[in-house]
């Protein structure tokens, strides 16, 4: 009998052991770690000085600036609920999450996040009316992460992560006042961002989010680690503003993002700053629709990706669709350590086709001469067309209104993803045409466990999603 018993049980671990084998990917994708419930924060109303988790199906409230001392974490289990209360006209009315140490928010497909306003719905209303004026207010005033000042008490203080998964963050950019730092936000009373990262030692994951309608840059970072995967960028910027502003000190990977409408670029990528790490990106496997086109510089830049001040970066498969400006890559540039190539570039006119390279950058003078051996280019308007499948690039007239134009001369349909899909169809030009080689991540973020950072290599695609249902899941 035991004998028989011991048959059954090596049985049954083998088949056990078997079936994880088989399911151990799909289990990764499916089950994510729980966070924690150290320190629940029970109260739904947070002010001053927070530490502790935020429970799961529970919506919580801050009308006054809340901060995350040196040492201590928040977190947001799956399925929370944050909302700034306030109306955004004064530093007094704008609420900010400030962070000196760590900021957790791990939501999931399932139960995403939401760090918001109490007019959120009313909001989006407006803007898929195309009344974008609130919309722009910056109601709250988004997340300030940098380590705290120096004091007697923590003399060296170290800072920490912030690592966001599944959340949507949205409407953003109330103006600053005396409790900003006054080196980040000058003058005091300009817009804040939706996030602002500075730490040259720590981390910093964006994943599977949306950052919407902030009234200037929707990130800036100015030093860590970065993996920032499979976001949507939609309307960002009211006249000027960046999907995301990468300076000095940013080391990593930007991919699989989409962004459209952004007021300016969608990556702006410099080494302005004084942290002796050089700004290195990797941007690969973008998808960028009708950026740049709110800015009001009329100085020639401003619309996809912009590489300039001794920045480098590797910049390959991404799609740059009816931007105001394309690539650009300015003299001032590390331009012997900035490659690309596997670019598709689509114009509705001409003047967006002679951009495709920005003339006043590196790629100064004649354009044909800058394609790269692996771009998908013309010199006639509305040649390659990606393909979307479900998306017109043609559908909006960008010939009556050129850059600089306002939002309500604009469209929903250029500025926000909606019901619109980015996913290519097997008859797209982009269809097998990424290079898989030329550009491996960087996968420099060290954080582990829960807040590891989920890493897409570049696809044999191009853009931000794959035929083989890889990449960007929104």
């Amino acid at each position: 009998m035991k004998k028989q018993f011991n048959i059954l049980l090596l049985t049954a671990v083998a088949s056990l052991m078997l079936f994880s084998a088989c399911h151990k990917a799909e289990d990764a994708k499916i089950s994510p770690r729980l966070v924690v419930a150290s320190n629940p924060i029970t109260s739904d109303t947070l002010s001053g000085s927070v530490n502790g988790t935020l429970l799961s199906g529970k919506t919580y409230y801050f009308a006054s600036n809340i901060t995350v001392n040196g040492g201590d974490t928040l977190k947001m289990q799956a399925g929370v609920t944050l909302i700034a209360l306030g109306n955004g006209l004064t530093w007094q009315t704008a609420p900010e999450i400030i962070v000196h140490g760590t900021f957790i928010s791990l939501g999931t497909q399932a139960q995403p996040n939401y760090i918001t306003v109490s007019n959120a719905a009313t909001l989006h209303a407006q803007a898929n009316a195309q009344n974008y004026t609130n919309v722009f207010q910056g109601w709250w005033g988004g997340i300030f992460a940098e380590p705290g000042p120096v004091t007697a008490k923590d003399p060296t203080p170290a800072g920490g992560d912030v690592v966001i998964k599944w959340t949507h963050l949205e409407f953003a950019g109330g103006p600053s006042g005396p409790s900003d730092d006054a080196a980040v936000y000058s003058p005091q009373g300009s817009p804040r961002w939706t996030i602002y990262f500075a730490n040259i030692k720590k981390n910093f994951v964006l994943e599977d989010s949306w950052v919407f309608g902030s009234r200037d840059d929707a990130m800036r970072l100015a030093g860590g680690h970065v993996n920032i995967m499979r976001n949507t960028y939609e309307l960002d910027g009211v006249a000027a503003g960046e999907a995301c502003n990468i300076k000095s000190g940013t080391v990593g990977d930007v991919a699989y993002n989409v962004i459209i409408g952004a007021a300016t670029n969608a990556f702006k990528i410099s080494d302005a700053g004084t942290t002796g790490i050089q700004c290195n990106i990797n941007c690969y496997n973008n998808t960028i629709v009708s950026c740049g086109w709110r800015q009001s510089s009329t100085s020639g830049h401003g619309g996809s990706i912009d590489v300039e001040k001794a920045a480098k970066s590797h910049i390959y498969n991404n799609m740059i669709i009816n931007c105001d400006v394309g690539l650009r890559i300015l003299t001032t540039a590390d331009t012997a350590n900035t490659k690309f190539n596997n670019q598709l570039f689509y114009g509705y006119n001409q003047a967006i086709v002679n951009t495709f390279y920005a003339l006043d950058g590196e790629n100064k003078g004649n354009v044909k001469l800058q394609q790269k051996s692996g771009d998908i280019l013309s010199t006639t308007p509305q040649a390659n067309n990606p393909m979307f499948s479900f998306f017109d690039v043609n559908a909006y007239n960008y010939t009556t209104y050129p850059a600089p134009t306002t939002a309500n001369k604009q469209t929903p349909l250029i500025t926000m993803a909606g019901a619109s899909s980015f996913h290519i169809t097997s008859t797209s030009p982009a269809y097998g045409k990424g290079t898989t080689t030329a550009s491996p991540p960087y996968n420099n973020v060290t954080t582990t466990g829960a807040y590891a950072p989920i890493v897409t290599p570049p696809g044999v695609d191009l853009g931000a999603y794959q035929s083989n249902g890889s990449g960007n899941q929104h």
